[in-house]
């Protein structure tokens, strides 16, 4: 069944080329039935203004104030020299606070004449900081005229309630107001994809109903009927997508794979020179009973960094080789595959010499394929996978090539999930001759309601203790606009740590030997506060050599980056490993997996322009032996921006679950779905991941048991007509992903 055509309809038809236009390029906007859940963002009242006071820096934003006071400036310039040139401040206020709008040239005349002192009016623009006060340079504005000034104007703004719309600078809030208003009568025709006892059972108005509470509400009553539907939509949709991924696995065949006692296992338990956590058992114990099923396993395992996941992946590759099967791990990078290799033939000793004089009696081999390993090292390296030799096999995407054939494939561990994609996990599940048990390890810890949205065709373990032996960390931010000392005292720190015989990691956000982009050169800046934004990143190369000359001279300073040789890249790393090298300067390269105990500081240059949960990430690489860590987090930005409070964030807790909310809470909702990778609209507009736990728990309940009793969905077009639209390829693509 296909959905209502009225909502199939182009925009271009109803609403003209151009605008069409500027909606699918700037919003992604393309058929009515998009536009129709282009949801309000919030709601103004008449008599009630925004809060100017809580004014976020660099979002278009859209306020209701009025004018307090409006003054036109002439002043002397390059383009005018004769002090002809013209600036118009407008100052509006709301009551909470004050705000300055600026118009130059000839953008000043129709402002003049309309912005008098008394006016109310929407104003839309990007929210900028100029002399330390905030301001909206050449803002777009419609007036908000009296009930008196006709029956069209009272229509427009009909009800006390006024929807502002997620809007961009090319589409101010009210132009898709107005938009709305034409296509709303197409909402009675919308397909209900909630089965009517759920529907009835939960209290929920329908679907056009809801539409039109959201977009033109004569009550907050209304506002709520209606977001309390849209979100069962969307958390209900989503999770029968989910619930239907799971039915399809539990379908496919696996080989149990069974530990048997006194094999490799024991073995290895035996030789540990320390007791596991009580985590690590318990998660170690729900592997081992999905390893035993005979369908494939399907699990997240999620751990803050130095839980010991890789322990526990390890146990379970050796359970998969003492039952004759193979298990393979693979690394997003070769810096990390060479790393988990080295790690897990050290953890094994004797019991990975396989084959070899000298080998345990339950040995197996524990061979490395990467890309870059020369022809003879990687034909050896293939016939050990092939005759089944080698139990264990870790390398890089390298082993998805068609060449490689396993001899009897049993598991499957991916490192770090979010860097590894759909065609990758479905081409290496082929090599096996039944689909191979899954295992997908993240350092990003998820919160309980992302993990069931995101992965939710994953059951999930958390490993949450962290081992014996691990140092606290110290993190700072260095405020180097505001109070340059900071940063000089930053580099004491550094050149302190390392007279203590530490070493010290400094992180920039990019590599440096890119070519310089003329449109950025060319790019003039408007005003002081912009530098921090408009200046390229902080590069490693240009950094290190800043470095090594200035504050940390005499300090041995090296650099690591992703497109360095892979062979100068392991070199690089064993020096830093060995101690050799006192500070590595580096991109993100070092933030997953690279263990060096002795680093105890870490600089991260620009830090505003990374993810809360990758600094956290990368905070992570400091503290891993006795000595405490230090983690200064380095910004230009100024003290009132959204990103100077997520650093602040990061400095005041260790608690990665707590990070990952804060992250997920400062991002738009829906980049938790990865639109932000995938290029596709988010599919979560008014379901916050967050808040909104009981629903999304329930949707799954929900969701589950409408699958089992009718896994095609037959008696329900409706459902199925809004899961096409939601797995169109790039959304199937990124739930396969997770």
């Amino acid at each position: 069944m296909d959905l209502v055509p009225a909502l199939r309809e182009p925009l271009k038809k109803v609403l003209g080329p151009a605008t069409a236009k500027v909606m699918a390029e700037h919003l992604g906007l393309h058929t009515v039935g998009d536009l129709l859940h282009h949801y309000p963002r919030r709601y103004e009242e008449r008599g009630q203004l925004t809060h100017l006071a809580d004014l976020p820096m660099d979002e278009h934003v859209t306020v209701v104030a009025q004018v307090a006071d409006a003054r036109l400036h002439t002043f002397a310039s390059s383009k005018a020299p004769r002090g002809k040139g013209q600036r118009l401040e407008v100052t509006i206020t709301d009551g909470s606070g004050r705000l300055q709008l600026v118009f130059f040239g000839h953008g000043v005349h129709k402002p003049h004449k309309e912005l008098l002192p008394g006016t109310r009016a929407m104003f839309a623009g990007k929210v900028s900081v100029f002399n330390r006060r905030l301001q909206l340079a050449h803002p777009a504005y419609e007036l908000l005229l009296g009930d008196t000034e006709g029956e069209e104007a009272v229509e427009s703004w009909a009800g006390a309630l006024i929807p502002l719309y997620p809007a961009t600078a090319k589409l101010e809030s009210w132009k898709l107001a107005k938009a709305i208003q034409t296509v709303l009568p197409s909402a009675r025709e919308a397909v209900d994809p909630l089965p009517d006892s759920l529907r009835e059972g939960r209290g929920l108005v329908s679907l056009p109903e809801a539409l039109l509470k959201i977009h033109r509400p004569h009550t907050k009553a209304d506002i709520e009927d209606a977001r309390a539907r849209l979100k069962w939509d969307e958390a209900f949709v989503l999770q029968v997508a989910l619930a239907r991924r799971r039915h399809a696995e539990t379908q496919l065949p696996a080989v149990p794979r069974k530990p048997v006692p006194d094999g490799l296992l024991t073995a290895f338990d035996d030789r540990l020179p320390f007791t596991l956590t009580d985590g690590q058992l318990k998660v170690s114990r729900e592997i081992f009973d999905d390893l035993a099923t005979d369908h494939p396993m399907h699990r997240l395992l999620q751990g803050e960094v130095g839980s010991g996941k890789t322990l526990v992946a390890l146990r379970a590759m050796l359970a998969v080789v003492d039952s004759g099967g193979q298990a393979v791990m693979l690394a997003p990078t070769e810096v990390l595959a060479q790393q988990h290799h080295r790690s897990v033939v050290e953890m094994m000793g004797e019991l990975a010499e396989g084959g070899m004089l000298g080998g345990a009696e339950h040995a197996t081999k524990v061979v490395l394929l990467t890309g870059s390993m020369g022809a003879a090292a990687r034909r050896h390296a293939l016939l050990d996978l092939a005759t089944g030799e080698a139990g264990i096999v870790i390398g890089t995407h390298a082993l998805i090539e068609d060449k490689v054939q396993f001899h009897d494939l049993g598991l499957v561990v991916v490192d770090e999930q979010h860097r590894f994609g759909v065609e990758q996990r479905d081409a290496l599940r082929g090599k096996g001759k039944q689909p191979p048990h899954l295992l997908v390890m993240t350092a990003t810890p998820i919160p309980r309601t992302v993990a069931m949205t995101v992965f939710g065709d994953l059951e999930t373990s958390v490993l949450d203790q962290l081992p014996a032996g691990r140092s606290p960390i110290a993190s700072h931010v260095v405020p180097a606009a505001d109070k340059p000392h900071f940063l000089a005292r930053a580099w004491e720190r550094v050149r302190e740590e390392v007279s203590n015989g530490h070493q010290a990691y400094v992180v920039c956000p990019r590599i440096g030997d890119e070519d310089d982009d003329p449109k950025k050169k060319a790019a003039q800046r408007t005003s002081p506060e912009d530098d921090a934004e408009k200046r390229p990143p902080l590069a490693v190369l240009d950094v290190a050599e800043g470095l090594a000359k200035g504050p940390l001279q005499g300090l041995k300073v090296e650099v690591l980056h992703g497109r360095m040789q892979p062979d100068d890249k392991d070199a690089v790393m064993r020096r830093f490993a060995a101690g050799e090298t006192d500070v590595l300067v580096a991109t993100t390269v070092i933030e997953v997996g690279v263990n060096v105990p002795n680093a105890t500081a870490m600089v991260i240059m620009d830090a505003d322009r990374f993810g809360v949960s990758q600094l956290h990430q990368l905070r992570g690489r400091v503290g891993r032996g006795s000595a405490p860590g230090l983690c200064l987090l380095v910004s230009e930005m100024p003290e009132a921006s959204a990103a100077r409070q997520r650093l602040n964030a990061v400095a005041s807790t260790r608690d990665g679950f707590e990070l990952s909310r804060i992250d997920l809470e400062q991002r738009r909702e829906g980049d938790v779905l990865g639109q932000a990778q995938s290029g596709a609209r988010t599919s979560l507009r008014v379901l916050a991941v967050i808040e909104d736990e009981e629903i999304i728990a329930e949707a799954r309940q929900e969701a589950a048991a409408v699958v089992a009793a009718d896994p095609e969905l037959t008696g329900l077009p409706g459902l199925r007509t809004a899961l096409e639209a939601l797995l169109d390829e790039e959304r199937e693509q990124y739930l396969e992903k997770g």
